[in-house]
């Protein structure tokens, strides 16, 4: 190697050794200069915010307000009507499901025709400007067949004690009924209606309360071919509008639980 080619190469690596100005500036600031500063904290923050993505509660909040809307309506609308117990208007539903209502009343026209094109065993109708799932009327049989069998549990004492009173009275209101049992059946009778051993038959003219009769159904639970089959024990019972003039002469009161079958006097526990 000749002497100048190694005197270029020292100079070279001289060269290199020497800080840039520019670099040298920004050793002496603290690599805070004002060219760096412009891109330094400022910057540094506006990446850092850009790959950190929107704020975490802001988001939360939007999922929070917006999350019914994005459901898909239809099937949204479904799971409500499923739980309702009485029809559901366009109005709550649209407020349920932050939807307008014009969107809703479409989505329910459409899907009771899907039901009735594709013929299932429910349909969805329009009743009392509400809408709700019902058995069609083809599948009655069935359905009533079902709750009737499936309800084998035995008949409690109240029950038993009311379904004999309706049967000796009959037609009877539900107040006569509880006058002569002393204590008040609605529980006990809406049981026997569910079980298909009692049924409404008219109502009382002078008061228009609902009269209550046996069905075809207790007939065949007891093996009875008519009425005039019971055994004689009407004479036993006490006259209701009897019972009921009594009640109003310091016959002790009861309370009755929320089933309706137990019976505790409150003269008894005050004494």
């Amino acid at each position: 190697m000749s002497e100048e080619t190694y005197e270029i190469q020292e100079a070279g690596a001289d060269a290199a050794a020497e800080p840039a100005p520019a670099a040298e500036a920004a050793a002496q600031t603290g690599g805070s200069g004002a060219p760096a500063g412009a891109a330094g904290p400022d910057a540094a923050g506006s990446r850092a915010g850009s790959d950190a993505g929107p704020d975490v509660g802001d988001a939360g909040d939007a999922d929070e307000v917006d999350g019914v809307a994005a459901l898909e309506l239809k099937p949204a609308l479904e799971a409500v009507l499923m739980v309702v117990d009485e029809p559901a208007t366009e109005e709550h539903l649209a407020k349920v499901l932050q939807r307008r209502r014009r969107e809703i009343s479409d989505a329910l026209r459409e899907l009771a025709d899907e039901y009735d094109r594709q013929h299932r065993g429910f349909e969805l109708r329009l009743v009392a400007e509400g809408w709700r799932f019902y058995t069609r009327a083809e599948f009655s049989e069935a359905v009533e067949s079902f709750v009737l069998d499936g309800q084998q549990a035995r008949l409690t004492q109240a029950a038993l004690e009311t379904l004999a009173v309706v049967a000796y009275r009959q037609p009877v209101s539900r107040s006569r009924v509880s006058a002569v049992r002393g204590v008040n059946c609605d529980g006990v009778m809406r049981t026997l209606l569910q079980r298909g051993l009692v049924e409404e038959s008219g109502a009382e003219p002078e008061t228009g309360a609902i009269l209550y009769t046996t069905t075809h159904y207790f007939l065949e639970r007891l093996g009875l071919r008519g009425l005039d089959e019971l055994p004689e024990l009407a004479p036993f019972l006490p006259e209701a509008d009897a019972v009921e003039g009594d009640s109003q002469e310091g016959v002790p009161s009861f309370d009755v639980d929320d089933s309706g079958d137990e019976i505790h006097d409150r003269t008894q526990t005050e004494h």
